[in-house]
């Protein structure tokens, strides 16, 4: 039997997930990141993005984060994020929407609009439309 690590990916509504996994592969701060069991200790901010779980079984499961904190303990990985979903439940349409709004707010900006705002969520629906995206290429193979 492989070595796992125990993996808990939680928001501030709900738990998303919860079990065992062989590889956890995160966009941290500093860039991508890959947890395996034994890994070192880490506890690191998470950018907007993906997450990628390999489940003990094999199975590849793919979430979205909107950032949040990572933190890696000799038998468990724990993901806090402020907002996350599984990605086969992130709504396109929706992301699109988001992007086209928060591009038009920085274009059409005025004295009154907080730009680190309109960023932000900028960043968010484009790191779900990345995370769509890296779920139809996994589908397809």
């Amino acid at each position: 039997m492989p070595h796992t690590i125990r993996v808990d990916i939680v928001s501030a509504e709900a738990e998303i997930y919860s079990g065992e996994a062989t590889l956890v592969v995160a966009t941290g701060e500093l860039g991508e990141l890959g947890i395996a069991p034994r890994h070192a200790p880490l506890i690191t901010r998470l950018k907007p993005g993906h997450v990628d779980v390999v489940a003990a079984n094999g199975e590849r499961q793919q979430f979205f984060v909107s950032g949040g904190i990572l933190e890696v303990q000799p038998q468990v990985v724990t993901i806090l994020a402020d907002t996350a979903a599984r990605a086969s439940d992130l709504d396109e349409a929706a992301a699109l929407k988001a992007k086209a709004e928060a591009e038009a707010a920085l274009a059409n900006r005025g004295p009154q609009m907080d730009v680190s705002e309109a960023q932000a969520k900028l960043a968010e629906a484009l790191a779900q439309l990345q995370a769509l995206e890296r779920m139809r290429k996994t589908l397809k193979h």
